[in-house]
């Protein structure tokens, strides 16, 4: 194989920065001892420190043989050991910083496998690397005559279906092809193309700055189908509940052995034509046709009853899709429909959700239909929250929407009949509740308060819904640290990016969350670790750490990396993200902090469905500072100074925040 010529863009050099001491040994305990640095960096990091230790050729990724999937360039990184040398991968110059680490995007042939050639220098040395690596293979139809892509069949699964709804079917084949389905019974269904924009990497459409890469040609190869009221194969075993020994899913099995289920193959074949030349594959599909009778479940997140999970099961606008409603444990729902391990529920007529099946618990046939009805709410203030408690006939599926200085609770499958609202004893936070029939079988409340929401949470006691809605913490606005409990949560031990000299993330970000954790105990803030050691902690164990201490606020500190197929060049800088609403002036203050004393691009402040950032009882940030494979930023994370500075940011952001609350000047504050 010849291996792939390279073009290099020019590089965007970003700020240079230095490497020092190593992270002092972390301390044991919630609240540090102790005194932090006092000097402050500010504005930029500094240099990157000479390095002229032997000439050694490494790469850290992608790691040898691995699989990438990416389209027509990547990057790859390292270091040689020496910063004085000169580095050429396949021919084409490669920077190398002072400390001997380099970074390179590199554009790609179309072969499977990659072979790069590494070539380092200096004065009295050379070393060379043949560097392989695979690339993901995407399914390409050949330029004349009529093709089926295989793996583009959707669904390719057992499903579940009622009687009187379409099942949506795809299916990628050559352009200006007549597609259609032969069923076993000799009736045809036709396709029609479905003519639309190329698809677009998932990584490029939410990292690239660049937006001349989200444009792509139009596609006339994608085809869409539907059949209803069909059963196709042997009955594909239970609506709820697991599938019956190991699962055919994802291809046709055509010899299955002793306890293997029958495979998917029910005869169903899919056709393609272009003149007198067709191409057929057969369709993995088998589908059951649902009974009229309404199936009742009852989600249950530990089934296996093991005690360590979160107690909420998520709901997805669509199979795959990102985290949208949380479903309490003993909440009901109505299925209606299935596909392979992802459960379909009716919320009311006009809202559906996809739920995992192994959070479903089937309950008993007779069961009496769901229809939730509400008839009062009661206020319950305390020192730290409001609790609106809701009684409602059976436990229905709800989801709570966040606006500016309200909450809006929607409960689905509802009708309300509501005779009293109790206030009790008069509470200045609480300004009002309202309600609404909003559909014949949906229930919207308001709750309106005076003050920022600063958190919320709703769970069933019994057939009780509980709506606590958390008051702002009293700030001192002149030292707005005092008091305050912050949880500091270094991330991802032990995963995460490595840089080109071999730093990992989780001890990049346990060196910054140390020295965070220091400054905020010297501004009087008391600080729980979810680590102080280069220990694992897994992820579920930190939500849940946080939600049992109820801190004033959640950092979780983490250091960034781009997927395959981004150019690190054009799209590093400083980010912060939040999920809650009540948590983005918090993430703004931090992320103009970051900017201003790390001197990076600004990337924003943005929403993501990240596990740190979803506990919606407290402001909840998750900042990403630097970028561990740009060479400056990963030297900047090994010196005293480096995380200083990120962790003055990171406090500067916090203080800016609180004094903002203290002074009123909060989105919602009437």
């Amino acid at each position: 194989m010849t291996a792939p010529r390279v073009s290099l863009p020019l590089l965007l050099v970003v700020w240079s920065i230095s490497c020092g001491s190593p992270p002092r040994p972390p301390e044991t305990g919630v609240t540090p001892r102790g005194k932090p640095p006092v000097s402050a960096a500010s504005g930029r990091l500094p240099p990157v420190p000479s390095v002229t230790g032997p000439l050694r050729i490494q790469v850290v990724y992608p790691a040898e043989n691995d699989l990438i999937d990416v389209s027509d360039s990547t990057f790859l990184y390292g270091s040689v050991g020496n910063g004085a040398a000169t580095l050429q991968v396949n021919d084409q110059p490669v920077r190398v910083w002072p400390n001997g680490a380099w970074l390179a995007w590199l554009a790609l042939s179309p072969d499977s496998v990659l072979s790069f050639r590494i070539h380092a220098a200096t004065a009295t040395d050379t070393a060379t690397l043949e560097y392989p690596v695979r690339r993901a293979r995407r399914f390409q139809g050949p330029a004349t005559g009529v093709w089926i892509d295989s793996t583009s069949l959707r669904p390719a699964s057992r499903v579940w279906w009622p009687r009187d709804e379409y099942l949506p079917l795809s299916v990628r084949a050559a352009e200006g092809a007549q597609v259609r389905l032969r069923l076993p019974d000799g009736s045809v269904i036709p396709f029609a193309a479905d003519i639309g924009p190329g698809d677009v990497p998932a990584g490029i459409r939410a990292f690239d700055r660049d937006t001349g890469n989200l444009i792509v040609s139009r596609r006339a190869d994608r085809y869409l189908g539907a059949i209803r009221g069909v059963s196709l194969g042997e009955p594909p075993g239970p609506l709820i509940g697991g599938l019956p020994g190991p699962s055919t899913d994802s291809a046709v099995a055509t010899s299955p052995g002793p306890g293997v289920p029958a495979p998917l193959d029910s005869g169903v074949v899919v056709e393609a034509i272009i003149g007198n030349d067709t191409a057929r594959v057969r369709w993995p599909l088998r589908v059951a046709l649902l009974d009229s009778t309404p199936r009742l479940v009852e989600f249950n997140d530990d089934t296996a009853g093991k005690g360590t999970t979160d107690s909420l099961t998520i709901g997805r606008a669509r199979p795959g899709a990102t985290y949208h409603w949380f479903f309490p444990t003993g909440t009901r729902a109505v299925v209606s429909g299935r596909q392979g391990e992802d459960l379909r529920v009716r919320l009311d007529r006009n809202q559906e959700a996809w739920v995992p099946v192994a959070d479903a618990v089937p309950l008993a046939d007779g069961t009496p239909a769901l229809r939730g009805t509400v008839s009062s709410f009661t206020v319950t203030p305390s020192a730290d929250r409001v609790t609106v408690r809701i009684p409602v006939s059976q436990r229905i599926p709800f989801r709570v929407e966040e606006g500016e200085g309200e909450l809006g609770l929607r409960l689905y499958n509802a009708v309300g009949d509501v005779n009293w609202i109790r206030y009790g004893s008069t509470d200045p936070y609480l300004r009002d509740i309202r309600w609404q029939q909003q559909a014949e079988d949906e229930v919207m409340v308001t709750v309106r308060v005076n003050a920022p929401v600063w958190g919320f949470r709703a769970r069933w006691v019994r057939n009780d819904l509980l709506l606590e809605i958390r008051r702002p913490p009293r700030i001192d606005r002149h030292r707005p640290l005092a008091g305050r409990l912050i949880m500091v949560d270094p991330g991802h031990p032990p995963l995460g990016a490595t840089g080109p000299t071999g730093l990992r993330e989780a001890e990049a970000n346990l060196g910054v969350g140390l020295v965070l954790r220091d400054l905020l105990v010297e501004g009087g803030a008391r600080v729980v670790m979810t680590r102080t050691t280069d220990a694992s902690v897994d992820l579920l164990t930190r939500v849940r750490q946080a939600d049992s201490v109820s801190p004033d606020l959640l950092i979780s500190v983490h250091n960034n990396g781009l997927p395959d197929g981004v150019n690190p060049f054009t799209n590093n800088g400083a980010s912060v993200f939040y999920n809650h609403l009540q948590s983005l002036p918090l993430a703004q203050e931090i992320q103009g902090a970051l900017v201003e004393r790390l001197g990076l691009r600004d990337l924003g402040a943005a929403r993501g469905d990240l596990a740190l950032v979803r506990p919606s009882w407290m402001p909840a940030v998750l900042t990403e500072g630097l970028f561990m494979m740009l060479p400056d930023q990963e030297a900047a994370l090994r010196t005293e100074a480096g995380r200083l500075a990120y962790g003055l940011a990171i406090r500067d952001g916090v203080v800016a925040f609180l004094k903002r609350v203290a002074a009123g000047r909060v989105p919602g504050v009437p």
